[in-house]
């Protein structure tokens, strides 16, 4: 019949006591007392029904058993070892499954993903894009980023980016003295560009209380990344999202006509399970996130309303939350 093995914990006493041939320095080796160590290589001897140590007045030896099952122990561990090391880099490196909207994976994410290659080169980014909620189990996937309120059932969340939208343009339109774009009203003179965002231009001018605007003209795009790239061609005035706008408005590629900001309650999340929150590739994607969202200046809580709803930017102008 075969035996049962005998604990991990006794075996790991038994080859450190074995190599140095001292229970106390194995002791001090594993974090345990003498005492321990002791009763552990009792056990070990009894589960075996051998003697493994000597043990003479000031000096510890291995009994021939003891000698023969020191090899085999040694190299149990060693594979164990491996085996940890191994697992503790494939958790630190390789591929992370990561799934998002359409247009926050091609307007904001990818633009950025070769600062994240160089800062984790052993990180590789698979990138599945989808509007519907994953299951992260069936789906294979490590982490999200998702579009909406928070709250997510049996996942942890962080709020990555309070979304605002604002009119944005290519610089050029602003240069052609025969269509003026100085106020909101002068909207008129313009082609409008429409997403499919829930909020859309009826919404946005009206709650400035703008009216009198052909608010159905102009071409519609389903992905919001496609609103911005025309506005950056000059095809028109965008209500561009705040976190897609952010790397044309740096880079000059776009400009703010009027500086009026609606902010709406939806916010982009990152969520996982709990049990992947602190694994080594999903922290240092988690962390890049913030990062990246910090140079934009678009972090959530970059901006808070006041009492009254509102936020001010910087002027006589203000939009209510939506």
């Amino acid at each position: 019949m075969q035996r049962r093995l005998p604990p991990l914990n006794t075996l790991r006493a038994f080859e450190a006591a074995a190599r140095h041939l001292s229970f106390t320095k194995a002791a001090e080796e594993i974090f345990v007392t003498q005492a321990a160590i002791s009763h552990q290589i009792k056990t070990l001897e009894d589960a075996l029904g051998v003697k493994l140590f000597k043990r003479l007045n000031r000096s510890l030896l291995l009994t021939e058993e003891g000698q023969t099952f020191l090899p085999p122990v040694r190299e149990a561990l060693e594979t164990l070892q491996r085996g940890v090391s191994k697992l503790a880099r494939v958790e630190a490196t390789g591929a992370l499954n990561v799934t998002t909207l359409a247009s926050f994976s091609s307007g904001w994410l990818v633009p950025r993903l070769s600062r994240f290659r160089q800062k984790h080169p052993d990180i590789d980014i698979r990138l599945i894009t989808t509007e519907r909620l994953v299951d992260f189990n069936r789906d294979d996937i490590d982490v999200a980023v998702r579009f909406g309120q928070g709250g997510y059932a049996n996942l942890v969340s962080e709020r990555l980016i309070d979304e605002q939208i604002y009119p944005v343009c290519s610089p050029r339109l602003l240069q052609d003295p025969d269509k003026p774009l100085r106020t909101p009203e002068d909207l008129r003179h313009h082609t409008l560009l429409h997403d499919d965002m829930p909020i859309g231009w009826p919404e946005w001018l009206a709650a400035i209380g703008v009216s009198n605007i052909d608010t159905e003209q102009g071409p519609y795009f389903d992905l919001s990344a496609l609103v911005i790239q025309a506005a950056v061609e000059g095809q028109g005035v965008a209500l561009g999202r705040a976190t897609l706008a952010a790397g044309a408005l740096q880079a000059g590629l776009l400009v703010r006509p009027f500086e009026l900001i609606m902010p709406i309650k939806s916010s982009y999340y990152v969520v996982c399970p709990e049990e992947n929150y602190d694994r080594p590739k999903v922290k240092a994607f988690r962390e890049w996130l913030f990062e990246e969202a910090d140079k934009d200046g678009v972090r959530a809580d970059a901006a808070e309303p006041d009492a009254a709803g509102v936020v001010s930017t910087g002027d006589s102008q203000n939009v209510r939350i939506w």
